[in-house]
């Protein structure tokens, strides 16, 4: 019934003070009233004692004092504290304003004790408008002002909810991408590191020109990987990017291509580039998607015959990482978490494209991937 108990304790205390103030006034009042003085005692008393209710039962409690205090006289400070929770509490600005205007013409029509109707009607009626009104329209005022500031609260409220639903969002979007930059940095560069470090323990003994080359690869590779760690590192520590990152290019396709080769793979590379720049996002995009499905081929087909389509079209990169069907068990099984695919879809995505990734009919794997161009490309 009360929101708070200092709500409760204002509305009993105005209740016993209303009830007593105008008890008093009554008893001690000089001018005859139309019932027994003792019974409009107790009207007034009742009358104070019903302002109890005055937040949850405005309307009907300026009903009641209307009513009897148009029969007994009493309820003067009754009235006016039950004016004020009219306009202030009750629901309907309608029923206030009729509320309002009945008790005026009930006032003018029977007025109090301190007046009668040989008055002039006028007279009377601004009586009534002087203490009728002002309680109800800062009643209405002091209400207004409470909406306000409640709807004020629950929309600072719910802008507070929605900055910590939006902040948790990045950090999940920022912690998803730089798993995927790692995995990319970490998972695949590793992944054909080993693959090279066994051909290298298999060659260094009859083919040392051919040992020292891969090591020659490795090495170029490890460095890649330190490069790529260190801008991912800077991320973490900066919250932005540490440095300018280079933008992939054909010949870095080839690169790609090249270390894969160096590794043992059977590779053919087809690239079908316009003018040979591509932009940034799509670049480093398409790169990925060739890493990518290079690393899994390593992992999961051993030495078999793999392709790889670069194509571009008026709007679009087109890649594909295709592999045959593995000339046995691979010899060198790599661990593999299942999340590179997932990574790998989520970045292309991200760029409006689409990644399809599945067995081939003829057997083996395929990694296809459709990049759209910007406009301005």
């Amino acid at each position: 019934m009360w929101p708070t108990k200092r709500s409760r304790a204002l509305d009993v205390s105005l209740a016993a003070g209303a009830a007593v103030v105008d008890a008093l006034a009554v008893w001690f009042a000089t001018q005859d009233f139309w019932l027994p003085r003792w019974a409009t005692v107790l009207a007034a008393v009742l009358l104070g004692l019903c302002l109890v209710v005055r937040r949850r039962h405005p309307v009907a409690l300026v009903a009641a004092v209307i009513v009897v205090g148009t029969t007994t006289g009493a309820g003067f400070l009754a009235g006016i504290i039950a004016s004020y929770s009219l306009g202030a509490y009750a629901s309907s600005r309608r029923a206030v304003f009729c509320l309002a205007a009945i008790g005026i013409a009930a006032f003018t029509l029977q007025p109090e004790p301190g007046l009668d109707r040989s008055e002039p009607v006028m007279l009377r009626l601004t009586v009534a408008a002087v203490f009728g009104l002002p309680p109800v329209l800062l009643g209405l005022y002091m209400g207004t002002r409470k909406q306000l500031i409640a709807s004020l609260q629950e929309r600072t409220r719910r802008l507070e909810r929605e900055r910590t639903l939006l902040a948790e969002r990045a950090r999940v979007e920022e912690r998803t991408r730089i798993a995927r930059e790692m995995h990319d940095v970490v998972a695949n560069r590793v992944s054909v590191m080993v693959v090279q470090a066994a051909a290298l323990r298999a060659v260094a003994a009859r083919d040392p020109q051919r040992a020292a080359e891969t090591a020659k690869v490795i090495g170029d590779m490890g460095r890649q990987a330190l490069d790529e760690l260190r801008q991912v590192i800077g991320v973490l520590r900066l919250g932005s990017d540490s440095g300018p990152q280079a933008v992939p290019g054909p010949d870095d396709f080839a690169e790609l291509v090249e270390q894969s080769r160096a590794a043992g793979l059977k590779v053919a590379l087809t690239i079908e580039i316009n003018d040979g720049q591509l932009p940034p996002a799509v670049a480093r995009a398409a790169y990925r998607v060739i890493q990518e499905g290079l690393t899994n081929v390593h992992k999961h087909a051993g030495e078999a015959d793999t392709e790889v389509l670069v194509r571009q079209t008026p709007d679009a990169i087109e890649l594909a990482v295709l592999n045959g069907p593995p000339p046995g068990e691979p010899e060198r099984l790599l661990p593999s978490g299942g999340n590179g695919l997932v990574g790998l879809g989520e970045r292309v995505t991200a760029l409006g494209g689409t990644l399809d990734a599945g067995p081939r009919p003829e057997g083996g794997f395929a990694l296809r991937a459709r990049i759209p161009l910007p406009a301005a490309s």
